[in-house]
C-alpha cells in the first residue's frame, strides 16, 4: 500500500469507526507500542509539573486583545521547563503579539500526559472563552497507551469540529518525528518515525476535513534536533528544551498568525517559486509529514471543494518570523483589556 493510500485509508477509518491496524499491521504496532514504554522506562518522569503560561501578553499593544486557547499534551504544556518564559505558551502568544501588534490573551488548558481520548474536557474548558484561534498539539502520548491510531484520529476531528462550530478557528501542529527520540533503539526507530509520520498525514486529513488546518512539527523532533540534541531536547531526552519549546513556536507562529487573518496581504496566495501548491489532501498530507513547517489549508478549484482525489487544500511554507522577544505574561490586565477582549 503506497504511504498516501495508507494515510487515506487510516483517515478513513477514523471518520467511519475503522479499526486502522491494517495501515501498520496489528504486530509491528504491539512492537512499537512495546519499544515505547520501554523508552518511557529509560526516560523516566521529572516531578515538577511546567509553567502556566495562561494570561496577557504584549503589554502596551493596542486592542482589541486577541484570545488564543491552547490545547494539548506536554509538547504545548512546555513540560521540563521552569520558567514561563520558556513554555511554548509564552513564546506563541508573544510572537503573535509581535507580529500582529496587538494584545493577547492566552488561555493554557494542556496536560502532561494527555492523549487525543482528553481533548474533550480540554475544549469544554476553552470554548466559554470565546477563542479566536485555538492550537492543538497531540499525539505522541496516544502510542505509549496504545490508542488506535484511528481512534486518535477519530477524538482529534471530532475536538476541531466542536471548536469551529463555535466559530473558533484551529491550527493543529500534526504528531511530531518520534524517530528522533533516544531512548527508542533500532530497529524500532525507524517503525517510530514511519508511524508517526503516517499518524501526522492521517491527522492533516481529518484536520482540514473538520474546517481546521495543520502545519507539521516534523522539525521540532526532526532535522534540527539531530543536529543538536544537547541544545534542543530537554534532561530526559524526550522533551524539548527551553530552545527547543522556541523552535516548536516558531513553527507555529506564522500559521497562527494566517489563521487569524492577519498575515501579510503578500502572502494570501501559494507562492509556486517556493513550491507552494494545490494539490488532493492525502498526497499533500504525505508530503507534510515529510517535511517541517508544512502547512495544510482546505480551499476551493472552480468553486469545488473536492476534487476526484478528495479535498483540496493549499500547502503552504510560512516564513518564519523573527524571534520576538518572550515575556512572562501579566495575571491582571486593564480593565478596558479585558472588556475588548470578552
Amino acid at each position: 500500500m503506497g504511504k498516501t493510500a495508507a494515510a487515506r485509508k487510516l483517515a478513513s477509518a477514523a471518520a467511519y469507526g475503522g479499526g486502522g491496524l491494517s495501515v501498520l499491521g496489528a504486530g509491528l504496532y504491539g512492537l512499537l507500542t512495546a519499544e515505547a514504554r520501554i523508552a518511557r522506562k529509560a526516560i523516566g518522569r521529572l516531578d515538577r509539573q511546567p509553567p502556566d503560561s495562561t494570561g496577557w501578553y504584549g503589554r502596551g499593544r493596542p486592542g482589541p486583545a486577541i484570545k488564543i486557547a491552547l490545547i494539548g499534551d506536554s509538547s504545548a504544556a512546555g513540560y521540563g521547563v521552569d520558567r514561563v518564559e520558556d513554555t511554548p505558551g509564552a513564546h506563541l502568544a508573544s510572537g503573535v503579539a509581535a507580529a500582529a501588534d496587538r494584545r493577547v490573551y492566552l488561555r493554557d488548558v494542556a496536560v502532561v500526559g494527555a492523549k487525543s481520548s482528553q481533548l474533550e474536557e480540554q475544549v469544554d474548558r476553552v470554548l466559554p472563552m470565546g477563542a479566536a484561534v485555538a492550537v492543538i498539539l497531540i499525539g505522541a502520548n496516544d502510542v505509549t497507551a496504545r490508542l488506535l491510531p484511528s481512534q486518535s484520529v477519530r477524538y482529534l476531528s471530532e475536538a476541531v469540529r466542536r471548536l469551529r462550530e463555535a466559530g473558533t478557528a484551529v491550527l493543529v501542529g500534526t504528531c511530531p518525528d518520534l524517530g528522533t527520540i533516544r531512548p527508542i533503539a533500532p530497529p524500532l526507530k525507524q517503525v517510530a518515525r514511519e508511524w508517526s509520520r503516517r499518524l501526522a498525514a492521517a491527522q492533516a486529513i481529518s484536520v482540514v476535513d473538520a474546517g481546521g488546518r495543520t502545519v507539521s512539527l516534523a522539525s521540532v523532533l526532526g532535522p534540527e534536533f539531530a543536529a543538536a540534541p544537547a541544545l534542543l531536547f530537554g534532561p530526559d531526552q524526550f522533551h524539548p528544551s527551553a530552545d527547543g519549546y522556541r523552535s516548536l513556536a516558531g513553527v507555529l507562529i506564522p500559521s497562527t498568525v494566517a489563521a487569524l487573518g492577519l498575515g501579510p496581504e503578500e502572502t494570501a496566495r501559494p507562492d509556486t517559486q517556493r513550491g507552494e501548491r494545490v494539490m488532493p489532501v492525502a498526497a499533500a498530507a504525505v508530503r507534510a509529514a515529510r517535511n517541517p513547517g508544512t502547512e495544510l489549508d482546505g480551499t476551493e478549484v472552480g468553486g469545488a471543494q473536492r476534487g476526484l482525489r478528495g479535498r483540496w487544500v493549499q500547502l503552504r511554507y510560512r516564513r518564519r518570523q523573527p524571534a520576538a522577544e518572550t515575556t512572562s505574561p501579566e495575571q491582571v490586565e486593564a480593565s478596558v483589556a479585558l472588556d475588548a477582549a470578552t
